[in-house]
C-alpha cells in the first residue's frame, strides 16, 4: 500500500490511500442488523419526505414552528443517508476500504448533521418555550424572519465547527494501522490511529462533544425549567395539562436523541470503560433510530401535518 507523504512545518505527514471500517466484522447475525438498517433508512426517507413535501406546498403552514419541523426532516434524511448506504454497501459489497478524503467528506457532513440535529431540538425547545411563556407575544417574538434565522445561524456554525475540527486531520499522520473500529469513520477512532501527537484533535472532539450535546441540552432544560415554572402558576388544570400535552412529543424526541448518545460518549470517550463492540452498536443504533422515529413521534403526530397526509394519501389513492 503506499503513502502520499506531504511536508507541513518541516515535518513529514503521511497520509494513507484510505482506511478499512472493520466496526461490525466480530458481530453475530449481522445479515439481521443490516436488514433491520434497511428498513430504517426506508422508514426515514417515506416519513421525513412526506413531512417535508406536506409543509413546502402549503402555504397555511408556512409558520416558525413548521419551518423548525422541515428543518428537522431535512437534517434526519442528510444524517441516515450519510451513513446507512455505506454501512450496507460494506455488507452486500463485502468492500470495507473508504480513501482517505472520502472518509473525511463522510466525517464532515456525519458531525455536521448530528451537530444540527441536536441544535434543531433545541430550537424546537425554543418554540415551545416562547408559545407556553409568552403567549401573548408570541406572535412577534417567534416570527418567519427570526426562525429563518435562528435555523441559518445553526447551520453556519455547524459547518463551521466541523470544517475546522475536518481539517485538522490532514495534520495528522498515519504509519501504522489503517483500521478503523467504528461503523464509519468516526473522528476519535481516526486520529486515535496517527503516529504523531493527536493533542490538539482529542481537545477539539472533547469540546465538540460539549457543543454538539451539552450545550442545546443545557438550554431544553432550562427552556423546560421556565415552562413548567409558567404552567404551574397558571390557574386552570385544563390548561396545564393542555400545555403540557404540547411538549411530549418533543421530550420524547429528546429522551432517545440525547440520553443514549451522552450515556456513550461518557462512559466511552471519558472513561473508556464500554465494550468496543457494544459502543459500535449502541453508537450506530443512537444515530440511525432517532431520524427514523422523529416524523412518527412528532411531525406525523402533529394535528396540521396529519390531516394534510391523510388527505394527500387519499388523493393519491383515488388517483390511481
Amino acid at each position: 500500500m503506499s503513502f502520499l507523504r506531504t511536508v507541513l512545518n518541516n515535518s513529514v505527514i503521511i497520509h494513507p490511500p484510505g482506511f478499512y471500517i472493520i466496526g461490525f466484522q466480530s458481530f453475530p447475525y449481522i445479515s439481521v442488523y443490516f436488514i433491520f438498517l434497511a428498513f430504517v433508512y426506508a422508514v426515514t426517507l417515506l416519513f421525513n419526505c412526506l413531512v417535508i413535501y406536506v409543509i413546502t406546498f402549503n402555504h397555511c403552514l408556512h409558520t416558525p414552528k413548521f419551518l423548525a419541523v422541515v428543518n428537522l426532516a431535512v437534517i434526519d434524511v442528510i444524517l441516515n443517508t450519510c451513513i446507512i448506504p455505506g454501512m450496507i454497501k460494506i455488507f452486500l459489497v463485502k468492500d470495507n476500504f473508504i480513501p482517505f478524503n472520502l472518509c473525511l467528506v463522510q466525517m464532515f457532513v456525519y458531525y455536521t448533521v448530528a451537530t444540527l440535529e441536536s441544535y434543531a431540538l433545541a430550537i424546537l425547545a425554543y418554540d415551545r418555550l416562547i408559545a407556553i411563556c409568552f403567549p401573548l407575544r408570541h406572535n412577534s417574538i417567534n416570527t418567519v424572519r427570526s426562525m429563518c434565522c435562528i435555523v441559518g445561524l445553526t447551520w453556519s456554525f455547524a459547518l463551521g465547527v466541523i470544517a475546522f475540527t475536518t481539517s485538522i486531520m490532514t495534520r495528522l499522520s498515519f504509519c501504522n494501522s489503517v483500521r478503523v473500529f467504528s461503523y464509519f469513520c468516526d473522528y476519535a477512532p481516526v486520529f486515535r490511529l496517527a503516529c504523531n501527537d493527536y493533542t490538539m484533535h482529542w481537545s477539539a472532539a472533547s469540546c465538540l462533544s460539549v457543543l454538539i450535546l451539552g450545550g442545546p441540552f443545557t438550554f431544553i432544560l432550562l427552556s423546560y425549567v421556565s415552562i413548567l415554572v409558567t404552567v404551574f402558576r397558571m390557574k386552570s388544570l385544563d390548561s396545564r395539562v393542555k400545555a403540557l400535552a404540547t411538549c411530549v412529543e418533543h421530550l420524547i424526541l429528546v429522551a432517545v436523541f440525547y440520553i443514549p448518545l451522552i450515556t456513550i460518549f461518557t462512559v466511552g470517550f471519558y472513561l473508556r470503560a464500554i465494550n468496543p463492540d457494544q459502543r459500535v452498536l449502541s453508537l450506530s443504533l443512537a444515530s440511525c433510530i432517532p431520524p427514523c422515529i422523529n416524523p412518527i413521534v412528532y411531525s406525523l403526530k402533529t394535528k396540521e401535518i396529519k390531516t394534510r397526509a391523510v388527505a394527500l394519501v387519499r388523493k393519491t389513492k383515488i388517483g390511481t
